[in-house]
C-alpha cells in the first residue's frame, strides 16, 4: 500500500477501529530488507543467516550450508546412476559425452530461468496460485520455442563432431529437455508453496539438480532410439 499510494506512513487500529499505532516506511524498508537477504539465501541452498556475516560464527555458517549441500549430493546421485546405466552405449559411441556437458548445464540454467521469473511473478502477486495452469501453458510455449532454437544450434554441433546420426540426438534431446526442464522451472515454485516450502528453494541448485537428471534421462534416451543401442 506505501508503494502504490506513495505513503510514508500507515494507521494500526484494533478491530474497534481505535488507533493504537503506525508502521512507518523505514520499518516496512527493514522487512523488505530482510525477507531480500533470506531470499538470496534460499536460491542459493543456504540457510538463512540472522545478523551479518561478521557476526557469523565459521560453525554458524558451516551449519547453515551443509545440510542443503549433501541433500544435493544425494539429489546428484540420480544423474550419476544415468550414466552408469548407459555406460556401454557411452563405450560405443564416445561422442555422446561430448555433449553432456553441454546439455545438462543448457537445462538447468533454462530451469532455473524459469524458477526465477515464476518466484517473483508470485512474490509481487502478478501470478495467483490458482492461475497455476495458465503459467504451465505459456511456459510451454516459450520452452518449445526456446528447445527449437537451442536445438538448431545443436544439429550443427552434433553434425561437426558425430554426423547425422549425432546431430539429431542433441537436436531432439535439447527440445524435449528444454520443455521439460522449463515446466519443471514453473512448476516447482507452486509445488513448494502447496507443501508449506519458501519457492526460491527452487531458483538455485536445487532446480538445476533435478534438470540434470531429466536432461540425462532424456538424451540416453533419445540416443538409444535413434542410434539402436
Amino acid at each position: 500500500m506505501m508503494h502504490r499510494y506513495d505513503l510514508v506512513a500507515l494507521p494500526v487500529v484494533d478491530s474497534d477501529g481505535v488507533l493504537i499505532g503506525l508502521v512507518t516506511v523505514d520499518d516496512v524498508l527493514g522487512v523488505a530488507e530482510e525477507e531480500a537477504t533470506e531470499d538470496f539465501y534460499r536460491s542459493s541452498a543456504i540457510a538463512p543467516v540472522r545478523g551479518g556475516y561478521w557476526e557469523a560464527s565459521v560453525a554458524l555458517l558451516y551449519r547453515s550450508r551443509i545440510g542443503w549441500l549433501v541433500a544435493l549430493v544425494l539429489v546428484n546421485l540420480l544423474s550419476s546412476g544415468v550414466i552408469a546405466a548407459y555406460e556401454e552405449m557411452l563405450v560405443t559411441y564416445v561422442t555422446l559425452a561430448f555433449f553432456i556437458p553441454l546439455l545438462i548445464d543448457t537445462g538447468g540454467n533454462a530451469g532455473a530461468q524459469s524458477a526465477t521469473i515464476m518466484i517473483r511473478a508470485i512474490s509481487l502477486g502478478e501470478v495467483r496460485l490458482d492461475q497455476w495452469s495458465r503459467a504451465f501453458l505459456k511456459e510451454a510455449a516459450l520452452g518449445l520455442l526456446i528447445g527449437v532454437t537451442l536445438g538448431l544450434l545443436g544439429l550443427v554441433l552434433g553434425l561437426f563432431r558425430g554426423g547425422i546420426a549425432i546431430g539429431l540426438v542433441v537436436m531432439i534431446t535439447m527440445i524435449a529437455m528444454l520443455l521439460l526442464t522449463n515446466l519443471l522451472g514453473v512448476l516447482l515454485p507452486f509445488l513448494l508453496i502447496r507443501f508449506g516450502r519458501d519457492p526460491a528453494i527452487a531458483s538455485g541448485p536445487l532446480i538445476t539438480s533435478v534438470a540434470d537428471a531429466v536432461g540425462l534421462l532424456v538424451y540416453f534416451w533419445v540416443a538409444s532410439l535413434i542410434l539402436n543401442v
